[in-house]
């Protein structure tokens, strides 16, 4: 039996009264729904009071879920909105990812020589693409910075993406895009890449 059949399971038992295996779900997701929702907001208490939010608002919704989706893109679309008006409430821009570091270079192709050189100067450069990057998801558009987020540092599906963002795949995958571009546009100058190679 996969995830997706156990979470409904999990669900059914708790639209039958079983408050108990709502905590199972709760306990199955609290680590990763974080995970997501500290790339949107940079204190953790702050994500951590968000997250208690965005599980108050899934158990409260509960009832109208029908597995139509996952129940993790599910719970991921409730976290994400909550997390967007949190920082509306706030009057704050949605501040940048943090974190980053020659670990995650692996996303980009220069990435393995980043890993193997820890000489000062490798660390500085590891650094200044991890500011790049960071500045870069800060100023797309909020569509843009989600869309790219959950495919890149979440790892799911365009699919799943689609659901989550409630929008088509084609969307998903214009979205991502644009993103990788936007990113791919500012780092040429610190990789020495050309126009036509993309991280």
């Amino acid at each position: 039996m996969g995830d997706r059949e156990i979470d409904q399971q999990l669900v059914e038992r708790v639209q039958n009264g079983d408050k108990r295996a709502f905590d199972l779900l709760v306990a199955k997701y609290q680590r990763k729904l974080t995970r997501l929702l500290s790339q949107f907001i940079r204190d953790p208490a702050e994500v951590e009071d968000v997250v208690q939010e965005a599980f108050i608002k899934a158990y409260r919704a509960l009832s109208a879920f029908r597995g139509d989706s996952a129940f993790y893109t599910w719970l991921y679309r409730i976290g994400i909105n909550t997390a967007k008006n949190y920082l509306v409430s706030q009057s704050r821009k949605t501040p940048t990812l943090h974190g980053i570091d020659s670990e995650e270079a692996e996303n980009f192709e220069e990435g393995a020589v980043l890993r193997e050189m820890h000489t000062p100067e490798s660390e500085l450069m590891s650094k200044q693409i991890a500011q790049t990057v960071n500045q870069t998801l800060e100023e797309l558009p909020d569509e843009l910075r989600t869309a790219i987020i959950l495919r890149e540092i979440e790892g799911l599906s365009y699919e799943d993406i689609a659901n989550i963002m409630e929008c088509p795949i084609g969307t998903v995958r214009s979205r991502i895009f644009r993103a990788r571009e936007a990113i791919s546009e500012k780092l040429r100058p610190l990789l020495g890449t050309s126009k036509d190679k993309r991280w």
